[in-house]
């Protein structure tokens, strides 16, 4: 039973976003591992990355006609 509230709860928070900034480190370090010929600029913190993400979804026209 706690599996399965685990697993909807993991579901919830990949719905909202929530997890954004622990799948994009688990990127990072999945690229820094297969590709280790190849420099990176070290990862972004937290609060640059919700900075980032937050920009790069509210700016522009956002409206349907």
């Amino acid at each position: 039973m706690l599996d399965k509230i685990i697993r909807f709860w993991q579901g919830v928070r990949t719905l909202s976003g929530d997890d954004a900034y622990e799948r994009y480190l688990k990127h990072y370090a999945e690229l820094q591992r297969t590709d280790a010929g190849h420099v990176c600029a070290p990862p972004l913190s937290k609060a640059d990355f919700f900075k980032q993400w937050q920009d790069e979804k509210w700016n522009g026209i956002r409206r349907c006609c």
